[in-house]
Formats: C-alpha cells, sequence, structure tokens
C-alpha cells in the first residue's frame, strides 16, 4: 500500500488512468484481423451490407421496425414552462430539412459500421417565405432550430481527435467532390455507437462476428458457380504433338502452344460457345497428334454443398440474433419458436433504439435548447414506443388471471392503460356511458311506497 503520504498528493478530480484504447495518431487499432484493419473494415462491411442476402435482410428487418416506432418529446414536469421546452424541441424536431425517418435510416448505418458521426446544422426560424433558403421554416419566431442533422459518410474518416483520456473531441474526414480536409468538433456533432468498450469512437459493428462465416460463405459460393459451369461444359482437355512441348520446339510451335492453353482455360458455356482446333489427322488419314474433348462429371460431389451454406447462413443470422428469418425456409419451424426468436430480435432492436434516443436526450437537446436561452431544468427528453405488437390475447388473459386472484381491480385507470397499450381508441365522454351497475339499477321495479326492508 503507498504511503498516506503519496495518497494525499492525488485530488478526488484527478484522473489517473485511462481506457486503454489503441490509437495513432488518431487512427483507432483496436482490430486483430488484419482483413479488417482501418478502411478495410468499411469497405468488407459495405460488401456484407450489399451483397450478402441475409445480412440485408435483417438489416431491412430492422430499418423497417425502427422506422414505424413512434417517437415523441417528453417533458420532465407537469408546469407550462416544461410543457413549453418539450412543444419546442418537437417543432423543431418536425422543421427539418429532411423527415424524421429518413434521419432514423442514417444512424441506423452504425449498425454496419459500428458507428455513425452526424453534424447538428442550425438555422434562424425566419418562416416559410425567408429570402435565405438556409432560414426558411414552418415558424417566424426569429429562435435557433435544427435545419439538419447531416452524417459525415464513414467511407469519409481521415482521423479522429481524441482528448488526454482518450475520448473523442471531434473528427476529422476528407469527404468528395474536392477532397478537402474538414474538422467538425464533437460540440456540434452527434456521435452515435453500438458500444463503447474503452471509449472507442469506431463502437463495433454487429457483423463483426458473423465475418468469418461470410468470408468462407462467399469463397464457397464461388467455386460452386465455378463448379457447376464446369459440370455444365465439361472439363476441356487438349492433346498436342509431343514436339511442341519439348524445350527445343520453334517459336512458331511455342506461340500455337500458348494459344492452344489461353482457348483450354477460357471455354465455357455462353453465346460465344465454339472451339476451333486442327483435326486429329491429316489430309493423309494418319494421327495429327492434335485433339480436344471435353470430360464429363463422373456423378455427383461427396460433399453436399447446399448444407454448408445453410451452415454458414445460420452463423451469420445468429450472429445478430435474427434466425428467424430463416424459419420456414425447410418447412420447419414451429410459431412458438417463431415467436421467441422475434422477441428477443425486438428487445436487441430496443436497446439501439434507447441508445439513440440517449444520444439526443444527453447531447442534442440540451445544446438546442441551451442556445435559446432555456434553463436546464427545463430539458425534456426524447421518448419511443414499443417496437413489437402487442398479443391482446395474452394481455386478456393475464388480466382475466390476476382479477380473478384478486390482485387487480378493473377500473377506469386501467381501462385506459388497455386501450394505449393495443393502440385502441379512447372512449368519446362526450357521447356517455352508462356503468353496468346503474343500467341493472334502472331495470330493477320501482318498490311500493311504503315498503321496508326486511
Amino acid at each position: 500500500m503507498p504511503e498516506k503520504t503519496e495518497l494525499e498528493e492525488f485530488g478526488i478530480l484527478d484522473t489517473l488512468g485511462k481506457p486503454g484504447l489503441k490509437e495513432y495518431g488518431g487512427r483507432v487499432d483496436e482490430e486483430w484481423l488484419r482483413q479488417l484493419k482501418g478502411e478495410k473494415s468499411i469497405k468488407a462491411f459495405q460488401e456484407m451490407r450489399d451483397n450478402d442476402p441475409v445480412v440485408g435482410a435483417i438489416l431491412y428487418a430492422i430499418k423497417t421496425l425502427v422506422r414505424q416506432t413512434e417517437w415523441r418529446i417528453e417533458p420532465s414536469g407537469d408546469t407550462p414552462e416544461h410543457k413549453a421546452a418539450a412543444d419546442f424541441v418537437e417543432e423543431c424536431r418536425q422543421d427539418m430539412a429532411h423527415s424524421w425517418h429518413d434521419l432514423l435510416s442514417e444512424i441506423l448505418s452504425m449498425l454496419t459500421f459500428g458507428w455513425a458521426y452526424f453534424e447538428c446544422v442550425y438555422k434562424y426560424r425566419r418562416g416559410p417565405d425567408a429570402k435565405d433558403g438556409s432560414e426558411r421554416s414552418k415558424h417566424n419566431d426569429g429562435k435557433i432550430g435544427w435545419r439538419k442533422i447531416s452524417i459525415r459518410a464513414q467511407e469519409t474518416l481521415c482521423k479522429w481527435e481524441l482528448d488526454d483520456d482518450g475520448s473523442p473531441i471531434g473528427l476529422w474526414q476528407q469527404p468528395p467532390p474536392d477532397y478537402r480536409l474538414r474538422y467538425i468538433p464533437i460540440e456540434k456533432a452527434l456521435l452515435f455507437r453500438t458500444e463503447t468498450h474503452k471509449a472507442n469512437p469506431e463502437g463495433r459493428s454487429i457483423l463483426r462476428n458473423a465475418y468469418r462465416s461470410w468470408f468462407y460463405l462467399k469463397r464457397i459460393q464461388e467455386i460452386e458457380a465455378i463448379g457447376i459451369e464446369r459440370d455444365l461444359a465439361g472439363l476441356p482437355v487438349a492433346h498436342v504433338p509431343l514436339e511442341m512441348l519439348s524445350p527445343s520446339a520453334s517459336s512458331a510451335q511455342k506461340a500455337s502452344l500458348a494459344n492452344i492453353f489461353e482457348m483450354v482455360r477460357k471455354v465455357k458455356r455462353n453465346e460465344f460457345e465454339g472451339v476451333v482446333f486442327p483435326s486429329e489427322t491429316d489430309v493423309d488419314g494418319n494421327p495429327s497428334g492434335f485433339k480436344f474433348s471435353l470430360l464429363a462429371s463422373g456423378g455427383r460431389r461427396p460433399i453436399d454443398v447446399n448444407e454448408i451454406v445453410k451452415r454458414y447462413e445460420s452463423r451469420i443470422a445468429m450472429s445478430v440474433l435474427g434466425e428467424f428469418v430463416l424459419l420456414g425456409m425447410d418447412s420447419v419451424g414451429s410459431f412458438s419458436l417463431s415467436s421467441n426468436k422475434t422477441h428477443l430480435f425486438s428487445q436487441a432492436i430496443g436497446s439501439y433504439l434507447q441508445q439513440i434516443s440517449e444520444v439526443f436526450t444527453q447531447f442534442a437537446i440540451p445544446k438546442l435548447l441551451k442556445y435559446n436561452g432555456v434553463p436546464p431544468e427545463y430539458f425534456p427528453r426524447l421518448a419511443f414506443e414499443d417496437i413489437e405488437t402487442p398479443d391482446l390475447n395474452e394481455l386478456a388473459g393475464a388480466i382475466g388471471t390476476l382479477s380473478s386472484a384478486g390482485v387487480l381491480t378493473p377500473d377506469d385507470e386501467l381501462e385506459k392503460w388497455v386501450r394505449d397499450f393495443g393502440n385502441m381508441p379512447m372512449p368519446d365522454v362526450s357521447t356517455g356511458r352508462e356503468s353496468e351497475e346503474f343500467q341493472d339499477e334502472a331495470e330493477l321495479p320501482l318498490e311500493e311506497e311504503g315498503a321496508q326492508d326486511v
């Protein structure tokens, strides 16, 4: 243990250690696989996203579920000031140059690459008829709002600017068409990450664990295609006179041999099909030494390539909890199994929605309201609805069981909650509705005058 005098040298506000992020000159070097270092990872994950059908289906499912999720700005209190601050942020959210759903689609690129960096561009709200297009708005109050929240594409990254603690304080990029070096400080930006291990600004792609399976699957599919082509065309074989293979062959013979090699290599079944080759016999009927033939396949291969492809596709889907996209492909898989897997998948998406909500609540909204002079105690938060469609049969069964056990008592508040949970309309109070108790009393006969209770 250090001496007491040594401990007294450190203040409680001092930083003594670092997260341990491997970075050199603003370039993160956490990846140990050579094929995924630096810019190679961006190109590899782009190819996986654009070319692999399983990866594409899972990312499309995530994007579709997130885009249909309802978002709202919730006030942090019940006072008029809290509500006014929330209403203002909601106005700004609906008053950008792009839609909220388009912004969500761009944010979800963090799933592919592990991170997504956005620049917040602001504007003075000068009304819809403002001469300066950068100041046009649905509102004409002169306040500062979001003009747009624009992505700074991952492939334009040059390097990160990190502080002494290893946390990101800005990004350097070289975007087309001029490829000029630009710096975007974190104070004017939003950084979305799938995870923040070691304060890594580049997070971690959700496709990282699927890369190995995708790598081998891609090559197996290429080999399979080549094998199918060769089985359809047959293996080309050319016989040539022995003297053409001799070291003492003439230059003309060597040139002819090279042409034959090239012809054999390129033989395939397509619109250019056909071979011009010397005859096997000369004009006198003697063997010429030349022969061309196609060897057919001897039968089915001992390896079932289809099962191998299915195995790798299953590994890819499993790595991102998206196995449900493969259910039913082989006429197997129960409904309960599908329900369990989709529920787990929805929970995973919910964590990404929570991450988006936290970035806006902690960084985007406070900056916007600070520029408009709103005190921190009135700052609202960005909230979202559940992405799963509620199962009303299960809910009804649970409420019935709890009610029968005396744990739950149905009342107006419970009815409102059930209607909201099931996306059902609220009752119209203007029409009124007599309670069952009142209706029952109305159906009873009137007691005769002077009758007494027994």
